[in-house]
């Protein structure tokens, strides 16, 4: 009983802050995840979510520490578990928070894979261009390493979104902000490779949009991509495993270390502050230190 009631009441907050809010399905998702943990907790104490107190917030947190869940983890749940007492009592659904005074614990910022521009090279040049799911590959990769794009943003992008002319490529963002981010030459040859000659013989359905389909002929899944790029950096890196992320942090340390100032990259990324983007500058802070001790005679 206490389960159903407590589904009931994060279905509907879920659904009130995705409307308000424009929030991404993956980021509602995370919100869903994190609330039905809780009201399980809650319920195997006979509790329901407009009964919960700050003492069995922090006795439902201090269990997941104790399970080894990482301070990044806790932090996610913790915020996800405040917006949604916010909303409780904002609807007069509830008379106190008892989230509010509770503080998240303190993490320190982790550090991308910095990727060098040597492996970027050998993993893009790792499909089997006599295959076309390697053409298909090939023409993802390189758009993934010209670009930035998010995991997200790669699978749901539409073959109509680019435009070759300009070499541009319209993004649609974390809460459905667009960008415009160009393309090299070399991604859109690749690009035009695969539209014109490999798309067109995997795409299952007429109406099928979407620019990298799976050999099912449907829209690419957020797994398959991320194991295809996993498979290459192990054919071309060994041992060393890399994520489609991986390569949006490349983009982006690559382009500072050539000289892009920071509010560019910032742009480009589509990161709505500057802050996110600042960690970038640690790795190619710790390039130029290499650098400098390798070269300077007093190194």
């Amino acid at each position: 009983m206490q389960n159903s009631v407590n589904d009931n009441i994060i279905d509907n907050f879920c659904d009130s802050i995705w409307i308000e809010k424009g929030l991404s399905k993956n980021t509602i998702e995370s919100y869903a995840s994190d609330l039905n943990q809780l009201s399980k907790w809650l319920s195997s104490k006979d509790k329901t979510m407009k009964a919960c107190t700050e003492i069995d917030i922090n006795m439902f947190l201090a269990e997941k520490i104790k399970k080894g869940n990482l301070s990044s983890s806790i932090n996610r749940s913790l915020s996800s578990i405040k917006s949604f007492f916010n909303w409780l009592t904002y609807n007069s659904i509830i008379k106190i928070n008892p989230s509010e005074l509770i503080e998240s614990p303190k993490i320190g910022r982790k550090l991308p894979i910095n990727i060098s521009e040597e492996d970027v090279e050998k993993i893009l040049c790792a499909p089997d261009l006599s295959s076309p799911y390697g053409i298909r590959d090939k023409a993802m990769l390189e758009l993934l390493y010209a670009t930035g794009l998010r995991i997200s943003e790669l699978i749901n992008l539409k073959f109509n979104e680019i435009d070759f002319k300009r070499g541009i490529v319209k993004i649609a963002g974390k809460g459905g902000k667009e960008r415009i981010v160009p393309v090299g030459e070399t991604a859109l040859s690749w690009l035009t490779d695969y539209i014109d000659n490999i798309r067109q013989d995997l795409v299952a359905e007429n109406e099928n949009v979407y620019l990298f389909l799976s050999n099912r002929g449907k829209q690419l899944s957020r797994k398959s991509c991320w194991s295809i790029i996993n498979n290459y950096s192990k054919i071309s890196l060994d041992s060393k495993t890399i994520s489609p992320h991986s390569l949006r942090h490349a983009f982006a340390t690559h382009l500072l270390n050539h000289g892009a100032d920071l509010r560019s990259v910032q742009m480009l990324l589509g990161h709505s502050s500057l802050s996110t983007t600042q960690i970038y500058t640690h790795v190619a802070k710790e390039r130029l230190i290499k650098f400098h001790a390798k070269f300077h005679p007093r190194g």
